[in-house]
């Protein structure tokens, strides 16, 4: 799939495979994740609706995906394009999860640029600059809190005004709108949390219940494992 040059402003993705070193470990487990990620994740941007007048372009190298909004500077709306890129991320997010993998994805907006350029006959490199790529990798790297598996969250810094508005005002929310599900956490200064895995905004606490639940229950069964080694 082709991606025309870009330069500007932009919402940018920055995608993971949750565990890959792991799977590295397991036979094909690794390459059965990438498999997965490849192919629905191209799929999903090749059948955008191209009526919306922008588009999600994506990048996928390795264990990571990189999705980008290639928008025209001259007549732009953020909260539009916003909407279709969690579009995409909740899409991919669903096929991973539906074959038994996870993804954590962050998203940053700032300035990106990306150039297609072949070097030789042969080569190809494709070179990524701007600040929006670079604070989405590191907060899906090294960003606090620790991002965990399945979620997908936006850095609030340097955010559009209009987006920060739409996310702050009160209003009538509706199930069929993807920024609905969009929250702050109180613990959390930085980011807002995507919930692309359920269907309407009230859902929210109760899959947070059961989310925290699953990772207590991991930490009593490490608990357990480390009381029980000494009867053996």
């Amino acid at each position: 799939m082709a991606i025309s040059n870009f330069d500007g402003n932009t919402f940018v993705a920055f995608m993971d495979i949750s565990g890959f070193k792991e799977f590295m470990k397991q036979n094909n487990k690794a390459w059965e994740a990438l498999d997965i990620l490849y192919t629905y994740g191209y799929r999903t941007l090749s059948e955008q609706n191209d009526r919306i007048g922008f588009k999600v372009e994506g990048i996928f190298i390795s264990d990571c995906g990189v999705l980008f909004i290639k928008n025209n500077e001259d007549d732009r709306n953020t909260i539009d394009e916003l909407t279709q890129l969690l579009k995409v991320i909740r899409t991919i997010n669903q096929k991973m999860v539906d074959n038994d993998f996870m993804l954590t994805t962050s998203i940053a907006y700032g300035h990106f640029k990306y150039q297609e350029r072949i070097e030789f006959p042969g080569i190809e490199k494709n070179p990524i600059y701007g600040s929006a790529y670079v604070s989405a990798f590191l907060d899906n790297e090294n960003g606090t809190p620790k991002i965990q598996p399945g979620q997908c969250r936006i850095i609030k810094r340097n955010l559009p005004t209009e987006i920060n508005a739409n996310f702050q005002n009160e209003r009538d929310f509706e199930t069929n709108n993807v920024l609905d599900l969009i929250r702050a956490k109180d613990r959390d200064n930085g980011h807002y949390y995507f919930y692309w895995n359920i269907q309407n905004r009230n859902e929210i606490d109760n899959f947070e219940r059961h989310y925290n639940d699953s990772y207590n229950l991991k930490f009593s069964g490490m608990l357990k494992a480390l009381k029980g080694i000494r009867n053996i």
